[in-house]
């Protein structure tokens, strides 16, 4: 159970005295909807009061604390214009400028010849100084219990910053002090404060400095996240490890009859990877190993040969991917590829029904078939495998954790393949993985031509156009990728529609359209008949990204490059490129382009592999944005900043290993303080496996 001293902190933050439901949700959108994640919400700025000039002495565009004397009010004859308070002091005069408030309101709060204290930015309008909407607004007497210096924190429409951070401080104050879980002689040589003392500090920044990551306080917050995760991280693992797996028969006939109908020779990586995959199914202990492969590597071909192991055991393998068109390309790469070899496949996704479905589900349940390729309807109640052993979750970060030991659960202690077409940096993959078995595919096939990329401004559309009639009446095959606008679906369904409409106008009946609202058959006869050469161009939104495998796809365009994330780039190149003819990426882009643009569009135009892609995505990113950690499906820090990963990673990572060498069970004093931590950031997993022995 959850420690009684953390019980305040994970109480709704309705709970605070005038946070009602309405006030309650929008601070959960913000923030988290539970006390402790209050906490976590550190202040992105900081407002300094301290500044107090005269009104002469006051410079447009600074944050100044004035001391005025009201003067005359001028209300507005309607709601389209502001209301004026004009004040001043013996140095000049300041207008009040407020727009939609109730005039009774106003008068209430600024009577004419009275001392007011005023704070917030002064600007400059026809000559004379203004200031907009104070923030804050006081009596001569108030005056001392005004902040010196107030965070800033991130909000959402519809919160106020005076609620969010009275919110906050109450969270803040009511945060216990706890033992110390971190090790005293890294706390001791880092001069490191204790962990209430460095959250009370991170949320009373006095300077834009305090707001750093490397600050005594934000590093002692972020350490703490770290090392519980990486102590979760190992106690998963140490779990799994002491699970009983099932030893497989492995390179058997049936991988050597395999290999020889390859019509090309594995890679020197793909070799290797399942050499490793090969050693841990042979083994009795559990597998979860994670098979990274750059675009086109050939992870579907390392899988298939992998199953075989389980097939040539008498047993059963299974294959998930997250979307229909994936599953069905895995499919189409596995099945001839097991008649070779005389091993039945199937695939079963959610469209299948009837009186077919049925007869996949029969010949499951009884053996008949080897090998099943599907979506998420593999752990649908009703599908019963006789024995499965082997199962492999492909795009892993788009299943959730209970849809992956679903999977695994259909077996009897089957071992687990994860796979994952977005390299992840090495940082990230020790912070959310710890020590995990990987397996790097980080060769092309030898057939692969490189792809050509080149990038171009949206203004030269026009001279884009000729080139694309050129290329398919010589034969070629065209993605046109349409820009990724997060806020909204329908911006995307718009700008795709309206890029094909223009497209078939300029290139009747060779033009088709996909995105992620059609109908699955819909979307899949586009599909087909693209690949059968029917149509000649392929409009889509990313829905493409992954799944999609047409050899004579030789050109990529996407519209709006600078609005996507650097992987998924990476990921839309790797559409061409399959086949024996040169291919072409051209990214087209919107300027002026900022530096971090710039510098993703000049790697993606430099390299081709994955892996460095990945390195320098997270590189770019930094702190600000942890899109790198969602792009590999992983959480994100609520405190600790990528950027501080590389120097927190591997002291938490020895911290957790030392710890759990001479305490296993977490039962001494220290023990019993980090079992706090792990409460306290949610981890709670790790408690639980301890208990479940």
């Amino acid at each position: 159970m959850r420690p009684s001293v953390l019980f305040p902190l994970f109480a709704p933050v309705t709970r605070l005295a005038g946070v009602g439901p309405r006030i309650g949700e929008l601070i959960a959108r913000a923030a988290g909807g539970k006390m402790v994640d209050l906490l976590w919400h550190l202040p992105s700025d900081i407002v300094d009061r301290r500044h107090s000039p005269t009104v002469g002495d006051a410079k447009p565009g600074e944050m100044a604390t004035l001391t005025v004397k009201v003067h005359t009010h001028e209300p507005s004859p309607t709601r389209k214009r502001p209301y004026r308070v004009v004040c001043g002091d013996e140095t000049g005069f300041i207008t009040l400028v407020f727009f939609s408030a109730r005039n009774d309101y106003l008068k209430n709060q600024f009577p004419i010849g009275e001392i007011r204290i005023v704070s917030g930015k002064v600007d400059e309008f026809h000559g004379g100084k203004t200031m907009a909407h104070p923030d804050y607004v006081g009596t001569l007497a108030q005056k001392a219990e005004l902040a010196a210096v107030e965070p800033v924190y991130r909000l959402t429409e519809g919160l106020t910053p005076r609620v969010m951070r009275k919110a906050v401080g109450a969270a803040v104050n009511m945060a216990p002090d706890l033992a110390e879980w971190a090790d005293p002689h890294l706390v001791q040589r880092r001069e490191w404060p204790t962990w209430h003392v460095a959250l009370t500090a991170a949320h009373a920044p006095q300077s834009p400095a305090d707001l750093l990551p490397a600050t005594q306080a934000r590093m002692r917050l972020a350490y703490d996240e770290v090392l519980a995760g990486q102590i979760a991280l190992r106690l998963v693992r140490s779990q799994q490890r002491r699970a009983r797996g099932r030893a497989l028969k492995v390179a058997g006939p049936l991988r050597k009859k395999a290999l020889a109908s390859l019509p090309f020779r594995l890679t020197g990586a793909q070799t290797r990877s399942l050499a490793e995959i090969d050693k841990d199914m042979a083994s009795d202990a559990r597998m979860l190993r994670l098979l990274q492969g750059d675009v086109g590597s050939g992870k579907t071909v390392v899988a298939f040969l992998a199953m075989l192991n389980a097939v040539e055991s008498g047993a059963q393998a299974a294959l998930m991917a997250p979307t229909e068109i994936l599953a069905r390309q895995h499919h189409a790469t596995i099945a001839p590829l097991a008649a070779a070899v005389g091993v039945k496949v199937a695939l079963l996704t959610g469209r299948d029904t009837g009186a077919g479905r049925a007869e996949v589900l029969r010949q499951l349940a009884g053996g008949a078939i080897d090998i099943l390729v599907g979506t998420h309807a593999l752990i649908s109640e009703g599908v019963d495998y006789r024995d499965l052993a082997f199962a492999v979750i492909d795009e892993q970060h788009r299943f959730g954790v209970h849809q992956r030991l679903s999977l695994s659960a259909k077996g009897e202690r089957a071992d687990i393949l994860v796979m994952t077409a977005t390299p992840i940096p090495r940082t990230l993959l020790l912070a959310h993985y710890g020590d995990l078995e990987s397996s790097r595919l980080d060769e092309k096939p030898a057939n692969r031509k490189p792809i050509g990329t080149r990038v171009l401004p949206l203004e030269r559309l026009d001279d884009v156009y000729p080139a694309i009639r050129r290329a398919i009446n010589e034969g070629a095959r065209v993605y046109w990728v349409c820009p990724l606008v997060e806020e909204s679906a329908e911006t995307d369904l718009a700008a795709a529609t309206e890029r094909h409409a223009d497209l078939a106008k300029r290139c009747p009946n060779r033009v088709g359209l996909v995105h992620g609202r059609l109908p699955g058959k819909q979307r899949d006869a586009t599909m087909k008949r693209f690949a059968a050469g029917e149509i000649s161009i392929l409009v889509a939104t990313t829905v493409i990204e992954v799944g999609v495998d047409v050899p004579e796809a030789t050109v990529m365009i996407v519209e709006h490059a600078e609005r996507f994330g650097l992987a998924q780039l990476h990921q839309l190149r790797g559409r061409v490129g399959r086949g024996e003819r040169a291919s072409t990426c051209l990214l087209l882009y919107q300027g002026p382009l900022g530096e971090t643009a710039k510098a993703r569009l000049s790697i993606l135009r430099e390299s081709e592999d994955g892996f460095r892609i990945a390195e320098e995505d997270l590189r770019l990113r930094g702190g600000g944005d942890a899109l790198g950690a969602r792009q590999s499906g992983m959480p994100e820090f609520r405190v600790a900043d990528l950027a501080s990963l590389p120097e927190l990673l591997p002291l938490a990572s020895d911290d957790a290993k030392l710890l759990l060498e001479k305490d296993p069970e977490l039962k001494s004093p220290r023990g019993e303080a980090v079992r706090t931590l792990l409460y306290l950031f949610e981890r709670d997993e790790g408690v639980r496996l301890l208990r479940s022995g």
